[in-house]
């Protein structure tokens, strides 16, 4: 069942980005495109209601950041919400990551806490701060790398995030919540909002859901108080930059790239460094927004992608989908399987008679290119409010 949903979203994703042709995709597309436009009219009316203050914004007397953007996945957040949490952390905040865990599997209570009327209300504690106490089936893939790779920082997951910030205040006395993909989260009042934009694909395919990846018009990322240009590869932003101008012009710019670090083996935890993709003969596997950016990066890197399978995004990998896959790669005589960090969590673990293949994730972390002053001039606003402010109007 799980597959044959997966092949359904994929036809989706492919009449959308109109990799499918003929008569019948045609048709959908126009059926998409009409119900678009009744999607943009139904965001912006529940915008208005918001800044009309109609529908009220729910405010916890703690510092709210929003790290998100206008396109469905794809433009690296994960990693830009790691940055912020440890520079605020050691900048001496109290810092809880709030996601809603997209596609992760809700803990089920026991007979005894079901019988006290515990368990189910509360959001799910993917870290304390001092332990990974969820795997990433039931935390999400994205909150389970969070969770895993900051120390002192809570992670919580839950789809109403007033209710876990609040749970995140009252049990650990955070002072900074992050809403992880929070640009649409409304009814927690945010501080500031960082919208990222993906350099390959800034707007999507210009289309708004369910026809295209937007969730908003581009109008709205007038709402951005920092806005980061993502997966950058060095050639200059001019065009993109005026575009953005158009829809803000008081938001600071900041160009940053996903630098990678070294490899890791999932099985053994060895650290290899990047000179080991040089000349070597791989076999690429991942089910992520953007594959195509995965595989670049190996290429860039100086690895010969002899081999590459692509799933759908957030993909949960079976035993015989990655023992077949080690076959294929065993048959080819390739070095090595090289998958992102965010799809090795979601790997099986096989026994150690069947790992005939290495296989290692890409750690990468984000790397400031422009706008160095500005990302530190966000990180000091946060860490360092402004005197003159009463705390009730910065927190407000």
């Amino acid at each position: 069942m799980g597959r044959r949903l997966e092949n359904l979203e994929q036809f989706g994703i492919d009449v959308v980005l109109e990799r499918r042709h003929g008569f019948r995709a045609r048709i959908l597309r126009g059926i998409l495109h009409a119900l678009s436009f009744i999607y943009e009219c139904l965001v912006q009316v529940r915008l208005y209601l918001y800044r009309k203050r109609l529908f009220r914004e729910r405010a916890l007397g703690c510092l709210v950041i929003s790290i998100g953007n206008l396109t469905v996945g794809g433009t690296g957040k994960t990693p830009i919400v790691e940055k912020f949490a440890r520079a605020l952390q050691s900048g001496g905040r109290q810092v809880a990551i709030l996601s809603r865990g997209y596609k992760s599997v809700p803990l089920r209570p026991n007979w005894l806490d079901r019988l006290r009327g515990k368990g189910a209300d509360l959001p799910r504690v993917v870290s304390d701060g001092k332990s990974l106490l969820l795997d990433s089936l039931t935390a999400g893939d994205e909150p389970y790398m969070l969770a895993h790779n900051l120390k002192d920082v809570i992670v919580l997951v839950d789809k109403d995030r007033v209710k876990s910030g609040r749970f995140a205040i009252d049990k650990w006395n955070v002072d900074t919540l992050l809403l992880d993909d929070g640009l649409q989260y409304l009814h927690l009042k945010h501080r500031l909002d960082i919208v990222l934009v993906d350099r390959q694909a800034p707007f999507g395919n210009e289309f708004l859901l369910p026809r295209g990846t937007l969730r908003e018009a581009p109008r709205n990322l007038r709402r951005a108080s920092y806005i980061f240009i993502t997966k950058n590869t060095g050639e200059p932003n001019d065009a993109l930059i005026q575009r953005i101008r158009r829809y803000n012009r008081t938001a600071e710019i900041i160009e940053c790239a996903h630098k990678p670090l070294y490899l890791q083996n999932i099985y053994t935890s060895e650290r290899l460094p990047l000179e080991h993709l040089r000349d070597a003969f791989i076999g690429s596997i991942c089910g992520i927004a953007a594959p195509e950016s995965f595989e670049g990066g190996l290429k860039k890197l100086g690895a010969r992608v002899d081999l590459a399978k692509r799933y759908i995004d957030h993909h949960r990998y079976s035993e015989a989908e990655l023992q077949s896959f080690i076959n294929r790669c065993i048959r080819r005589d390739l070095q090595m399987i090289v998958t992102t960090e965010k799809d090795a969590v979601r790997m099986p673990r096989l026994p150690d008679s069947e790992l005939r293949v290495p296989i290692c994730f890409l750690r990468v972390e984000i790397e400031i290119l422009s706008g160095h002053e500005s990302w530190e001039h966000c990180v000091a606003r946060i860490c360092k409010p402004q005197p003159l402010l009463s705390p009730e109007r910065f927190f407000a």
